[in-house]
């Protein structure tokens, strides 16, 4: 039986690596679940496949549960029926609101290793890319202090006391 050998970066950091070989019969739903192991991302996220030209533009898409035409279920789709060329690149997407990646290479074939269960992950380097990025959302932690009363009557605004639905607001 033949063995995939898959590299995976990210153009967010160049000092993370993660290699891993796949047996020919695994699906694209078993190497999904191994990068979210090894990654330690939450499985309950949005994440996508494609297939890529040899300069990373999208081509077929492979998604975690039927999403309608011109996709394919991961867990349809066998490796080996995806490396159809040397070097086959694969994008997967893990954070889908922001266009996030990882960028898959095919480095070649090796031979089974008797007692290793596949997929496997036989390279770890340098931190995983945060899994979902929330843009324009301040950290700042908010306290019960910082919504005091007088804070928010003040003398400028409206008296609002009689406001009991939008009706009564137009009379103010």
């Amino acid at each position: 039986m033949m063995i995939y050998k898959f590299v995976v970066i990210s153009g967010e950091d160049e000092n993370f690596v993660r290699e891993f070989e796949l047996h020919e019969e695994n699906s694209l739903m078993d190497f999904h679940n191994i990068l979210q192991d090894e990654l330690e991302y939450d499985k309950s996220q949005m994440a996508t496949f494609f297939t890529t030209s040899t300069r990373w533009e999208k081509e077929e898409e492979f998604t975690l549960f039927d999403m309608g035409s011109n996709t394919t279920v991961m867990e349809d789709v066998i490796i080996d029926d995806v490396v159809i060329e040397k070097n086959q690149k694969l994008l997967y997407i893990f954070d889908l609101f922001n266009e996030r990646a990882l960028f898959i290479e095919c480095t070649g074939t090796t031979d089974e290793v008797d007692d290793r269960e596949y997929p496997v992950c036989t390279r770890s380097h340098g931190m995983p890319p945060q899994q979902v990025v929330l843009s324009g959302f301040s950290t700042r932690n908010y306290q019960e202090s910082d919504y005091l009363e007088d804070d928010l009557i003040n003398d400028g605004e409206p008296d609002l006391s009689d406001f009991d639905n939008i009706e009564d607001f137009e009379d103010i």
